[in-house]
């Protein structure tokens, strides 16, 4: 369990991510900020308390690596890699502007610690195996951490991508969910259902570990469960909320795609204020 003062700090960081989300799509005046705020703990995690990066050398070959394969997510990743350093804070607001390097989809050209260029659904999850595939024949211990929506289950790539993981024993890899239910036409079930994904992933040859999305514990566990487990890769589902940390955006299909307009915006910067005011006040 993370000690009290640990688990605040990766909570104020959590809320600065949301903040930044907010901002970029407020100012591109698009963008998606409803699965962005969903897997912010999880980028959270990984970069703050999990994965081995260097900002000062973003090419490190014994680097962990990280994929967003839900590529319409980058507000989450971009203010992430500049909350660890890996460009400017500031460079945020100009997010999706014809001068900024900060494309809509990650761009791994372009953006400092981004490990792979995603952005079309199913392409993230399987590069993801050619570089975990890549660590076993090169005899690295690098390991390769994917994120996929479960709108994006519905690409038939992303099963070709998780059978021949399977079929490699790719250990060193470990994919996480997030399962909030929701895409841009409404919830997954009824737009193409993927359920039940837990089951599907087993048959798949996935070793499969089920979390609560938002608990810092959870997560930080199913990692290390995953670390340990050999022979296989694993799944993480992470039951999450759409639009988490804003209220008006939570279990909204509508925030999908949708950028806040500037009364929207300031609601939900006060509410993230609020919260990391009580945050730090603890």
């Amino acid at each position: 369990m993370l000690e009290k003062d640990k688990l605040k700090q990766l909570k104020i960081t959590a809320t600065k991510i949301r903040k930044h989300i907010i901002e970029e799509v407020y100012h591109a005046a698009s963008g998606h900020p409803g699965g962005s705020l969903s897997c912010t703990d999880i980028l959270t995690i990984l970069y703050f308390h999990e994965m081995r990066v260097d900002p000062e050398n973003p090419n490190w070959p014994d680097r962990d690596r990280f994929v967003l394969s839900k590529g319409h997510c980058a507000p989450a990743l971009y203010a992430t890699l500049a909350e660890r350093g890996f460009s400017p804070v500031e460079e945020l607001i100009k997010f999706r502007s014809i001068e900024s390097y900060l494309q809509g989809h990650p761009s791994m050209k372009d953006v400092p610690g981004v490990d792979m260029s995603t952005g079309s659904l199913g392409q993230g999850i399987s590069a993801s195996v050619g570089m975990a595939l890549a660590g076993k024949l090169d005899n690295k211990d690098y390991r390769v951490y994917a994120l996929l929506g479960d709108g994006e289950l519905q690409e038939g790539q992303v099963w070709e991508a998780l059978m021949s993981a399977a079929h490699y024993k790719l250990d060193n890899l470990t994919a996480f969910l997030d399962h909030n239910g929701l895409q841009i036409d409404g919830k997954i079930t009824e737009v193409m259902s993927p359920e039940p994904v837990v089951d599907k992933f087993k048959a798949f040859g996935w070793n499969v570990i089920i979390i609560d999305g938002h608990d810092y514990d959870q997560i930080i566990n199913a990692i290390e469960t995953a670390k340990k487990t050999k022979g296989m890769p694993t799944m993480i589902v992470a039951e999450t909320t759409k639009g988490k940390g804003v209220s008006f955006m939570e279990n909204q299909a509508g925030w999908h795609g949708s950028p806040p307009n500037k009364e929207q915006r300031d609601q939900a910067i006060a509410e993230l204020d609020a919260f990391l005011a009580e945050l730090e006040g603890e």
